[in-house]
Formats: structure tokens, sequence, C-alpha cells
């Protein structure tokens, strides 16, 4: 059970995930109050929020009245021996009203960051004790991710699935027929997708994409602040899904405002060389297509993350041969090594994002070397079938 159907790394895992094993899927209700108190929980699990705030039983509050009635609604579907898996901070409150069906009760928290627990995570631990107690195993990316005082804990890395929409092969015919039906290469406006931009995106321009939701730890604005200084020839192109689309994600549109709004004050040469790709499609194969069209467009991807639990955006873009400059925190580590499949960054020093950027835009040789590296390690370490056989192991 997860917060949402679309939009998001843990729906299109799940999307994967399900038929690789006897399950179902289920999705949690939500208001605007109930996301944005998971919003801040997001937040001080990655050190961002004060803990203070979880002095005033109100948010809590929220939280807990949001999922009381749907606790009784999935209870209906469980026996007893049932393995029920809660995913992310938005479900976690389900696990004591799971427990007493006789299911058992596994906690994937796909969010986490090499902070200390008094800065947010021991906060959210101490807030949910009574959830956490009722938890038989949790399961995150790298161990400190995860509450101290459960004792079934392991580690697994997440996956993508190869015969996806977003990670199919595509011809290059097939990729240039789908930017130009978004409107990214002829600047015609189209239904499903918002492209923000002064000019289309030219033949024969090298790329620099990144693909993220509109979140304040994926650092968008910072993207942006990083194109200025980029070879006159490289365009920028900033894609997420449309934010308006994201229930679970109430600070999306602000970060979308801030970014048009820094793209809006770019000298007019650099604004030209910007592009906002709002992914709106209604159609989830649909959707899945535009992003492989574009990591498969982009010269060099970027994933400028503060904070970073995982970031799959970086495997779908390593399985296409991309190359990465990904930010040196949390979960991009355990993907990249720097230098032999990608480079990694301090994602507060925009002069060696840059510099990172421009040694690979200069070296195809080296861009096709650590493309080539990357694909093969995600195809041994990050296919379905993986995360499947780990699963199995912590619920047997």
């Amino acid at each position: 059970m997860n917060a949402t159907a679309t939009g998001g790394g843990v729906a299109e895992m799940l999307r994967g995930l399900v038929p690789f094993q006897h399950a179902a899927w289920a999705v949690i209700a939500g208001t605007d109050e109930f996301y944005a108190v998971t919003k801040y929980l997001h937040h001080l699990l990655h050190g961002q929020a004060d803990p203070g705030r979880l002095d005033d039983p109100a948010p809590l509050a929220t939280y807990r009245a949001t999922l009381a009635p749907q606790t009784g609604w999935f209870a209906r579907f469980l026996s007893p021996g049932d393995v029920v898996v809660l995913h992310d901070p938005q479900t976690l409150g389900l696990a004591p009203a799971v427990k007493a069906t006789g299911a058992r009760v596994v906690w994937h928290c796909h969010i986490g960051a090499e902070v200390a627990p008094e800065r947010g995570p021991g906060a959210v631990w101490r807030a949910f004790d009574t959830e956490l107690a009722a938890v038989d195993a949790v399961i995150t990316t790298l161990p400190r991710y995860a509450p101290p005082h459960v004792r079934d804990r392991h580690t697994i890395e997440p996956a993508i699935d190869l015969t996806s929409p977003k990670n199919r092969d595509l011809t290059e015919e097939r990729v240039a027929d789908v930017l130009a039906g978004i409107g990214l290469t002829t600047g015609r406006p189209s239904a499903g997708v918002t492209v923000l931009q002064d000019e289309p995106l030219p033949r024969h321009a090298r790329v620099v994409l990144q693909v993220s939701r509109w979140d304040p730890l994926k650092d968008m604005p910072g993207v942006v602040r990083a194109a200025a200084g980029l070879p006159d020839d490289v365009h920028l192109v900033l894609a997420g899904t449309d934010p308006t689309k994201i229930p679970d994600d109430p600070e999306g549109l602000a970060v979308f405002t801030e970014v048009r709004a820094l793209v809006a004050a770019l000298p007019d040469a650099d604004r030209r060389r910007v592009h906002l790709v709002a992914n709106a499609e209604p159609d989830p194969e649909q959707n899945a297509l535009v992003v492989n069209a574009l990591q498969r467009r982009a010269d060099v991807v970027l994933q400028k993350s503060l904070q970073e639990g995982f970031g799959l955006t970086v495997v779908e873009a390593m399985v296409k041969g991309r190359a990465v400059v990904a930010s040196n925190v949390g979960g991009l580590r355990l993907q990249i090594t720097d230098g032999v499949n990608g480079l990694l960054v301090d994602p507060a020093d925009l002069d060696g994002v840059r510099a990172a950027l421009r040694r690979l835009l200069d070296d195809p040789a080296l861009r096709r070397t650590l493309g080539e590296r990357a694909r093969a390690g995600v195809l041994e370490r990050y296919t379905m079938a993986r995360l499947a056989e780990d699963y199995l192991k912590v619920l047997r």
C-alpha cells in the first residue's frame, strides 16, 4: 500500500513489482492537510525541518484522523498470515490496525538522509513509536535510514522494470517523434504535456537533462543556476510530472513557480537554452514514454539532489547508456562510482557541477565509456527479478 497510483518512483516501482508476486496493490486517499503533514515528515527524515513542530499534537492528529476511516475498509481484505507492505510515512499510521487483523506488517521507507537523529529522524521515530511497535520488519535503502528500535531491519536497493514504456528500447526516429509530439522540438502545443520555452529545442543541440519531481530536495532551481556558463550550444531540459497532478507533494507547485521565475530572469541567450517540461499525460504509458525519449535524447543526465534516498531516475538514465553527473549524497553513491560509471559532485558547488558537465559534454568517448559501464551495472543489480527475490527473503 502506498499514497499514489501515479507520479513518483514508488508508484512506478510497484507497477513493475506486483506482477512478479502474488500481490494486490492498494492506494490510500488523503486531504491537502494530510499531505502537508506527510511532506513535513518527509523533510524531517531528511533533516530539513524543525523537529519542535511535533510538540504540537495537531499535525499528527490530522494525519491519524485521515487514515482512521480507511483502516476498517482495508482490514476487510486481510486475513491472518497475510503480509502487508506499507510504503513510506504516508501509510505507516495503518500499521496497528493491520497488525490487529493477524497480518504481518512490513514498512518499506524509501526516503532518508545521512543526518544525525536529533536533526529530524529521531523525532519521527518517537512520534510514531506506537506504529513502529506494530511493525514486524523495516526495509530501507541504507541501514542508517532505519528506525533503530525495530529489530528486523533489511537493506534493499530499488529496481526498475526493463520492459516498461519508460525503459524499453526506442529507435532514434521514435524518440524524435515523441519529442516533436509534445512540442519540445516543434513548438506546437500538446494536450498532455506543457513545454515552457522561448524557442524549440534545436535538432543538433547538445542536451543536459534533469528529470525529477518538483521537490525542494531535487534542487531544480539550482539546476537552472548551473545553466549559466555552459557552452552556447548546450540546452538544459528540466522535466517532471505536472505538480498539480501529484496530490502527496504540496510543495511541487511552489518549486515549479520558483523555477519559472528564475528562467524568466535569465539573460536572453541563456533563457533560450532552457526548456521546462511538465508532464500531465493522463495515460501512464504515454507519460513514461515521454521520460524515456527525453533521457535517450540527452547527452548528459544530471541529478543535482541535495539529499537522495536512492534516485531511480539515475538508474533509468544509466540503463539507457547515458553518462550521468549526480550529487555525492545518499543512495546516489550506491549507484555511481566516480569516474567509473558516472561522475559524482558536491551539489552545493555550482562551479564543480558545471565543470563535470563540461567534462562530459566535451569528451564523447568518455560519455560513451561511462554510459556503457552504467548500463552493464544496472542490468546486473537493479532488475525487478532481483527486487522480487530480495522481497521474498524478507517476507518468508
